[in-house]
């Protein structure tokens, strides 16, 4: 029943997204089955993820745009409270689900706008310009708030494969210099700002030792955490019946 679900979705979604991005729907769709898989285990992970948003909010004298880099399912945003609070929320993502943009219509959110959008800069760097992957936010009128939406490290393996598919064409440096690029952009903006993004993921056994580790921003330093927790993206069975897999998340903003 999931496969036929799966491809219903991807069905949908197809003459919903541009051309270029098309092959990154079924990258969408199996992040949509493990989220419902998971859902129990990536609760805490979802909600800590949009209290961080709603903190960093919070207190903003304006509320006219607020735009969502990697807004994705939607499941980690809040996005009930943006679209009462502002007078536009933009949602940026290389591909929107059909599944996302029919719940968004049902609700009826007339002030919300979707733009499918590389985020990553590659196509910058490969065509060996300075990348600037958040440029444009520049043109985005009366710019209030943006949130960087557990975005980061999807950039960082993203850019590491097609690096490593390419390899000889491109900069050894370039996916610290493409996870830089992201941070100190959103960093540059002038405007409120939060980052909820995963930093390291751990491989653990069912006794509890850690067999792997990892940097997920390959050596690039965040900006100090306001929150910091555990993301079990992968509970034991999902992957293995012998380990699971653990993400470190933090959020920050200013």
């Amino acid at each position: 029943m999931l496969m036929i679900t799966e491809a219903v979705l991807y069905t949908a979604t197809w003459p919903l997204t541009g051309g270029t991005h098309r092959k990154f729907i079924r990258y969408s769709i199996n992040l949509w089955s493990r989220a419902g898989r998971c859902s129990k285990d990536w609760a805490d992970h979802e909600e800590r993820s949009r209290n961080a948003i709603r903190a960093a909010a919070a207190d903003l004298r304006q509320t006219r745009t607020a735009v969502v880099l990697g807004s994705g399912m939607l499941r980690d945003v809040p996005i009930e409270e943006l679209a009462r609070d502002f007078d536009t929320v933009v949602l940026v993502d290389l591909v929107h689900l059909a599944s996302v943009r029919l719940w968004l219509t049902a609700r009826g959110y007339r002030n919300v706008r979707l733009i499918e959008r590389d985020l990553s800069g590659y196509d910058d760097l490969a065509a060996g310009r300075e990348p600037e992957p958040l440029s444009f936010l520049r043109s985005v009128p009366y710019l209030d708030f943006v949130v960087s939406a557990n975005l980061l490290s999807q950039i960082g393996r993203g850019v590491k494969r097609r690096h490593e598919a390419e390899a000889g064409r491109m900069p050894e440096d370039t996916v610290e210099r493409l996870i830089a690029a992201h941070l100190t952009e959103l960093s540059g903006l002038a405007c409120r700002r939060c980052l909820v993004t995963d930093v390291a993921y751990a491989v653990i056994d069912r006794n509890g030792r850690t067999h792997d580790e990892a940097d997920l921003l390959h050596g690039v330093s965040p900006p100090p955490a306001k929150a910091a927790w555990t993301w079990p993206v992968a509970p034991l069975g999902e992957e293995s019946r012998d380990y699971r897999i653990e993400h470190k998340v933090i959020a920050a903003w200013a």
